[in-house]
């Protein structure tokens, strides 16, 4: 096992080659003709920093295989380095994490966080819980993103979490908790995941059985199964009927498995797919597949229904154009792989005719408005495109506009989705591409491989 500076060096290591990639303005992509190959996924990010934050909350030691190497993990393991949980670097893409059997040693600290919702969200949420005093930002972006039905939640158990300017966003300040016996949370699941999930991870903490009510229709299902059979991994299962009610035991803690496998990013996956419907293929992704936990796997269906051919094994998927060549126009329901959906977005423009892209409000409180940023970057390559409060309709043009300049917002998934706008034969020229280290540092040199 490294030593001190050694895991200290390859943790540094990890944030050079992120920031590394932010001094160059722009990326010009030359036009592709073709995509086919075969890639590895890099790590899941929503289980990344799910499973460092179990760890870390975790009875024993946890090995950690593949975890994701990016801008947003780096901001969990440097709060959790903050908190004086020991993590240590085991080789390639390993960290073993000494679990704190629920007490970090830390009791007062300030965390920056970035723009990483899969960070802040239940930092909260096990902070709040915690006996401590703690400051939590990020980037101005993430003290616009709304945090107030997650505080509002945890007011209901006890929590003392003050707003340092607008009302329901962040910055928080967390004060110790004056916990109450609380025999039902209710929580609003209709604009983020992220805060029921921290709601999950945290309310263990207080040794209570307690039932959370959701409150509205709950979004983005699939991420919150991906935190409930992680739990399970580490030892506390919950029972749930249907998503209106989630009942968590008394006296549950976590206990470490051992070892956690990360499974390859789903969302990543979504590009490369795309790729291969597009472009020809077959384009194949290892790392997720049948036996995946996560939602946006289901990408692989949604392309089945423009048309493309599409296979998937127990850890890949394979995707390749339709026997016609032009990918189906569709109308789809999102609401269930918010972030794969904006690669459908792409999709569209090579469909045969005009699609739309149904209840996808939860693009307005990501990393940008995506909503309004798709339709602005989608008519500089001559699409028409109608914007709603919860859906994109997007008319392709005959032939994609060359040459066109794409801002991505401060936004990796803006960046990635649009690289395959190339395989309409027309180059792009993509700004601020180091903004793919939030996920997935190395993207534009695997695009490279299957792109041709």
């Amino acid at each position: 096992m490294p030593g001190r500076n050694a895991r200290a060096d390859n943790f540094h290591g990890r944030r050079a080659r992120h920031s590394a990639m932010t001094k160059t303005d722009f990326l010009d992509l030359s036009p592709v003709s073709t995509a086919r190959g075969t890639l590895r996924l890099p790590g899941s990010k929503s289980i990344s920093n799910r499973v460092l934050l179990l760890a870390a909350l975790a009875q024993g030691d946890t090995l950690l295989h593949d975890l994701l190497s990016s801008d947003d993990v780096d901001r969990m393991l440097d709060a959790l380095r903050t908190l004086a949980v020991d993590w240590q670097h085991a080789g390639d893409d390993d960290y073993r994490v000494c679990g704190t059997g629920g007490q970090f040693p830390v009791r007062k600290a300030d965390l920056f966080l970035g723009n990483a919702g899969t960070a802040f969200r239940p930092l909260t949420a096990v902070l709040a819980l915690m006996g401590g005093e703690y400051r939590l930002h990020g980037v101005p972006r993430m003290h616009e993103r709304p945090i107030g039905d997650l505080v509002n939640a945890l007011r209901q158990v006890g929590a003392q979490i003050t707003y340092e300017g607008q009302e329901g966003y962040p910055p928080l300040r967390i004060r110790p908790a004056k916990l109450v016996d609380a025999a039902v949370v209710r929580v609003r699941g209709d604009v983020s995941s992220q805060f029921l999930t921290g709601l999950l991870m945290a309310l263990p903490l207080t040794g209570r059985a307690v039932r959370i009510e959701v409150e509205g229709e709950l979004i983005s299902k699939p991420y919150v199964d991906i935190t409930l059979a992680l739990m399970r991994q580490f030892g506390v299962d919950v029972q749930r009927d249907g998503w209106r009610y989630i009942d968590l035991p008394a006296d549950a803690h976590y206990v470490s498995p051992g070892e956690c496998f990360v499974e390859g990013d789903a969302s990543s996956a979504s590009y490369f797919l795309a790729a291969g419907a597009i472009g020809g293929g077959p384009v194949r992704v290892e790392g997720v597949g049948r036996d995946s936990v996560q939602g946006d796997v289901a990408f692989a269906q949604a392309l089945e229904q423009l048309g493309a051919v599409v296979s998937v094994g127990p850890n890949w998927i394979e995707a390749q154009a339709p026997a016609g060549g032009r990918l189906r126009a569709f109308d789809l329901d999102l609401n269930h792989i918010p972030d794969a959906a904006m690669t459908l977005a792409i999709c569209a423009l090579f469909a045969d005719g005009p699609s739309r892209l149904r209840n996808i409000a939860s693009w307005r409180v990501k990393e940008t408005d995506r909503i309004t940023a798709m339709a602005t970057e989608l008519r500089k390559l001559g699409a028409t495109v109608e914007e709603g409060p919860d859906y994109l309709a997007i008319t392709p043009p005959e032939r994609l506009l060359p040459g066109a300049s794409i801002d991505t917002y401060d936004d990796h998934r803006m960046a990635m989705c649009f690289s395959l706008a190339t395989l309409g034969g027309v180059p792009v020229r993509i700004m601020d591409p180091g903004c793919v280290a939030k996920t997935f540092p190395d993207y534009f040199a695997r695009w490279a491989e299957v792109a041709a």
